[in-house]
């Protein structure tokens, strides 16, 4: 019995201390690249879905981590892929007035202002936009080129 016991707590620490398969979109939210590259980039690596979930009135294309991608952005959790950029046949038109230049971002599973605090020690110059009150929060780059 003692030894079972012990095999288990071994392999739970053996487990527990495994590198995390995570993507950190940290870097790439440095606000220093357009749309294009940054949703190109992760579509090729397969991080997303190729075809976006659901498309803004201002075009807007949110896309879906593809199943175990596992993405993060400054210690968060990514529940969907932002982009957009004008005149880009890469992104899907919405219903509305498209937006002008490029925005590309992330929305993640955490408040706000926990994510303001990470993103100001990153020295990000992405905005933050809260979408659900304590619980979603939209990490974006924007340009107006």
């Amino acid at each position: 019995m003692s030894s079972a016991l012990t095999l288990l707590t071994a392999i739970g620490a053996a487990c527990y201390s495994l590198p995390s398969a995570a993507h950190e979109l940290d870097a790439q939210l440095d606000c220093t690249m357009n749309a294009h590259t940054f949703i190109a980039s992760l579509q090729s690596d397969q991080y997303i879905e190729p075809v976006p979930m659901h498309v803004e009135a201002n075009s807007v294309n949110a896309f879906r981590p593809t199943r175990g991608s596992e993405l993060t952005a400054f210690g968060f959790r990514v529940y969907a892929v932002l982009g957009f950029e004008h005149d880009d046949e890469m992104f899907h038109k919405g219903s509305g007035e498209a937006m002008p230049g490029s925005l590309y971002g992330v929305v993640v599973f955490g408040p706000s202002d926990s994510v303001k605090m990470h993103l100001r020690d990153a020295g990000s110059d992405a905005a933050v936009h809260e979408v659900m009150p304590l619980v979603m929060t939209a990490v974006l780059c924007k340009s107006s080129n």
